[in-house]
């Protein structure tokens, strides 16, 4: 399977935004909706969810709202406000060795789902170089221009809450917050639709690794690994394995960023078959703005001093 991945600078959503949404809505909804259309919330009570929790981000939503039309069903998909459960598997690491601090990461999701775009946007003033996820603000992973990451990977349960999704949180976190602690005040203060774990890093070096859900306390912990599981909840062999991994790879003096990053890239935190697919490594460098997206044989190096528009075409299997 071959998958072209773009990396594009558009600083707010526009027509080609718009394009892409209606190209790609029958998937965004699949998404939002899941199985239980008549159980999601109304326009009005999204719209009322967003200006409540993430009253920052309203006037972006009502410009991408502007853009689709008087469409209540986009509206409720865009607010990003309790959608339906999913899976995926991700690893992801701190490091704080020389050439540190950087957050590395793989994400492993089925090829045909996933956006192909890496982009800069700059909505409000602040540069945030992303992994973008539908259907409009989603970030899987990213960093801002005063030096702060963000990362998530799925929490190990398919529980649903009433709450947002993470990918629009931390579009909230880096368009908003500057460091690790107002990033983990926001996280600990928005409610999450679904259990997720989300590792945050500034350019200072100071970090933390949050266990999001609904219906539970958050827990911010100072572990540098993190998978698919919780403290609460029983890990799959999969997830423990990759964690132990990673965390013996930190744990070894010989490691370096380098080496680190080539760890990523072998079994068992890189998955080469299947539907679950390792579609991209990413380093994160905040004190440098820089970022690293990573193939087996290729390196795409973006900065927010240098950030090249353009594409590059994978063979998964």
């Amino acid at each position: 399977m071959y998958k072209t991945f773009v990396a594009a600078w558009e600083d707010r959503p526009g027509e080609a935004w718009l394009s892409r949404f209606v190209a790609g809505r029958a998937e965004a909804e699949s998404w939002y909706f899941g199985q239980a259309v008549a159980s999601t919330p109304s326009a009005k009570e999204c719209r009322a969810a967003l200006q409540q929790h993430m009253p920052e981000l309203l006037p972006h939503y009502e410009h991408a709202c502007a853009l689709v039309g008087a469409d209540e069903v986009a509206h409720r998909v865009l607010s990003h406000y309790r959608p339906a459960p999913e899976r995926f598997g991700c690893s992801q690491a701190v490091w704080l060795g020389e050439e540190g601090p950087a957050l590395v990461r793989n994400f492993d999701y089925p090829p045909n789902v996933v956006s192909d775009r890496f982009e800069m946007t700059e909505w409000s003033g602040l540069k945030v170089i992303s992994k973008a996820q539908r259907p409009w603000g989603g970030c899987l992973d990213g960093m801002n221009e005063e030096g702060l990451v963000a990362s998530v990977t799925l929490g190990g349960s398919r529980a649903q809450g009433v709450g947002f999704s993470i990918i629009l949180m931390l579009r909230y976190v880096l368009e908003t917050c500057h460091q690790v602690k107002q990033a983990v005040e926001a996280l600990c203060r928005i409610p999450v639709a679904l259990p997720q774990n989300v590792t945050v890093l500034d350019r200072s070096g100071r970090y933390a690794t949050l266990f999001l859900g609904p219906r539970q306390q958050p827990i911010v912990s100072r572990l540098k690994a993190c998978t698919n599981h919780q403290p609460a909840v029983r890990p799959s062999s999969s997830s423990m394995t990759r964690q132990l991994a990673v965390l013996e790879a930190i744990e070894d003096p010989s490691t370096s960023l380098s080496s680190l990053t080539d760890r990523f890239l072998l079994a068992p935190l890189y998955s080469g078959c299947g539907s679950y697919r390792t579609l991209y490594t990413a380093v994160y460098r905040p004190a440098e703005g820089r970022v690293d997206y990573i193939w087996p044989g290729k390196s795409w190096c973006q900065s927010f001093e240098d950030f090249r528009v353009g594409e590059y075409t994978h063979c998964y299997g």
